[in-house]
């Protein structure tokens, strides 16, 4: 059974840092691309980075390069998101999922992608 379990959001000032982490089980990491998505309150989710288990090739929406790192763990089966210069813009709440793919420089996951976490919520004060 596929599980997906976010950590290390927390309440930051502008200009800080914070790692975010996506333990995964049910599946290997190698096999699927994985992605961090988030959502603010009142707007759809987004995609903002995603990294394929099998070249590594990473990709990150515009709104984060630069500030943003995913990194990922094989042998704990858990994906990173490196977040620095945080800005009140990057509050919301964020989530892995374990399918991503990028069509005209956006990251999507299937509409009806049936295993969301619960989230973690990252909240930047000005």
């Amino acid at each position: 059974e596929v599980q997906l379990v976010e950590s290390g959001g927390g309440l930051v000032q502008a200009g800080g840092s914070l790692r975010l982490s996506c333990a995964a089980s049910g599946f290997i990491l190698d096999d699927v691309a994985m992605g961090w998505f988030r959502q603010a309150p009142g707007k759809e989710r987004e995609g903002v980075s995603c990294i394929s288990g099998g070249d590594g090739s990473i990709y990150y929406a515009d709104s984060v390069k630069g500030r943003f790192t995913i990194s990922s763990d094989n042998a704990k089966n858990t994906v990173y998101l490196q977040m620095n210069s945080l800005k009140s813009e990057d509050t919301a709440v964020y989530f892995c999922a374990n399918q991503c793919t990028v069509v005209a420089g956006t990251i999507w996951t299937p509409y009806d992608y049936p295993y969301w976490g619960q989230g973690t919520q990252v909240t930047v004060s000005s």
